[in-house]
């Protein structure tokens, strides 16, 4: 018997490796997380064996007890890995053989390959869950809460950071939900493509046992909406394929740059400069030399962590680039990124949930920026289109209004009539009530637009899709 740690290689050599290898090649220090996921696939492997007479029912049961043990022991913190055994793999594998000698027999019809890839789509499946979950829904919660508290409040629409039109707070936030509902949709969709089995697709060439695919496949979940089991096509693709990974980190990526553009409102916002927001205290600190300092750290350091979820993305994409196939070792270091990606997004999106839960609005600032007139300069254009007048000559004019306004250090809406007359003559005695702000939101009217009615519509319409979401999510914890 062979007693070499690296048993499932050991053979052809003369000397195991050397220390500095070992401990250069080990993988378990981190996917040791995956435990769950190999044991899963484990066992859903030993009883596919015991169904096509590979194993006895007392081998399969042996390793399947055996297994579940293990389980225990790793959430009991008992489990002792050796990074001499390289991986999860071979460290459950040699825990398993302490317990029942038939786990010798458990690797038969497959390899480590099929192994880990099959390990990565339940984790991918769990991930996505977890972070639509526990991290995107409840966040779209928070926003909705927000855009209905403050659907009435009404600041500054900022282009190059710049005022342009004037949008209800709500408008702003519902903005997010729609990018964060675009996330949702992102993870939702990594979840489906990863519901394909790659487990009986060995180290390239599948095996010449007569295992049964669909039978394990169908055992871990890896099956269509009518219940067939569903499995991978081509067996050097399936340990090859690292698709999976760069969708889920793109849409990390893409997720950490959403959470960065709404932390740098916010940063905007709560600036004396505006002072539109008023920041929790628990989500910011202070400085060590000016005491008067409250600086939103919670929101930079989400800013920055979007930079690093970008780069665990092009860290894989450089890795795999270059690959032929089938399985090479540096695919190894697919799975850092992924990790960390992973736990960084989940801990940002719940920054921001409690960032923003805690944040407050002050109505009396974003009135006073909202009462700039000059963000109502294009409603002053359309008014002048509803009177003929084409809208480039319309622009033209309310351009020459603005430029004889600033002249005369008055607002756009105080310009004499006498000067606004002579610049357009098609102005009639009603042109200054284009400025009244409740008659200008009111006319935003079509889908899409700032309106109230619009507005009102958009959290009714959001209200129901997380209504919808909250009972997919519940479906979900039930099939996990």
């Amino acid at each position: 018997m062979v007693t070499n740690k690296q048993a499932t290689w050991g053979g052809r050599f003369s000397e195991g490796p050397a220390e500095l290898m070992q401990h250069f090649s080990e993988s378990v220090s981190f996917d040791k997380r995956l435990a769950p996921f190999d044991i899963e696939g484990s066992i859903a492997h030993a009883r596919m064996l015991h169904h096509v007479g590979l194993l006895t029912a007392k081998e399969a049961d042996d390793i399947e007890q055996g297994l579940r043990s293990i389980l225990e022991d790793i959430a009991n913190g008992e489990m002792v890995w050796d990074e001499a055994l390289e991986d999860v793999h071979m460290n459950i594998e040699q825990a398993l053989l302490k317990k029942t000698p038939a786990a010798a027999k458990l690797h038969m019809g497959r390899s480590r390959n099929d192994q880990v890839a099959t390990d990565m789509r339940m984790f991918f499946r769990h991930a996505c869950l977890m972070l639509v979950g526990e991290g995107i829904y409840p966040l779209l919660r928070v926003l909705l809460e927000l855009s209905d508290d403050f659907r009435d409040v009404i600041i500054p629409g900022y282009t190059h950071l710049q005022r342009a039109q004037p949008v209800s707070v709500a408008h702003h936030f519902l903005a997010y939900m729609e990018m964060f509902g675009r996330d949702q949709e992102r993870f939702l969709r990594v979840i489906e493509d990863a519901s394909v089995c790659p487990l009986g697709s060995g180290a390239i060439a599948g095996t010449t046992l007569p295992i049964n695919r669909g039978f394990a496949a169908k055992e871990l979940g890896f099956v269509d909406e009518e219940g067939f089991p569903v499995v991978t096509a081509n067996s050097m693709d399936a340990v090859s394929d690292r698709d999976l990974f760069f969708d889920f980190l793109h849409a990390c990526a893409v997720c950490g740059t959403h959470i960065s553009r709404i932390a740098e409102d916010l940063i905007i916002w709560s600036s004396s400069e505006f002072g539109f927001v008023t920041l929790p205290d628990a989500f910011t600190t202070g400085s060590s030399l000016m005491p008067q300092k409250k600086n939103p750290d919670s929101l930079e350091l989400l800013r920055g962590k979007s930079a690093r979820l970008q780069g665990n993305l092009q860290t894989l994409f450089t890795l795999v680039k270059g690959l032929p196939l089938t399985y090479n070792r540096d695919l190894q270091e697919d799975k850092p990124p992924v990790f960390d990606s992973y736990d960084t997004l989940l801990m940002c999106l719940e920054v921001l949930r409690e960032t923003l839960h805690g944040t407050s609005m002050n109505p009396i600032r974003c009135a006073k920026a909202v009462s700039d007139p000059l963000l109502l300069a294009t409603d002053l254009a359309d008014y002048l289109v509803l009177k003929g007048v084409p809208f480039r000559e319309a622009h033209h004019a309310v351009g020459a209004m603005v430029s004889a306004s600033e002249k005369a250090d008055v607002h756009l809406d105080q310009l004499d009539d006498e000067t606004a007359k002579a610049i357009c003559p098609a102005l009639g005695d009603d042109w200054r009530e284009v400025f009244e702000l409740e008659r200008a939101m009111a006319a935003r009217k079509e889908p899409g637009m700032p309106g109230p009615d619009q507005i009102n519509a958009q959290i009714e319409r959001w209200e129901a899709r997380l209504d919808n979401l909250g009972d997919l999510l519940v479906d979900g914890d039930e099939e996990e």
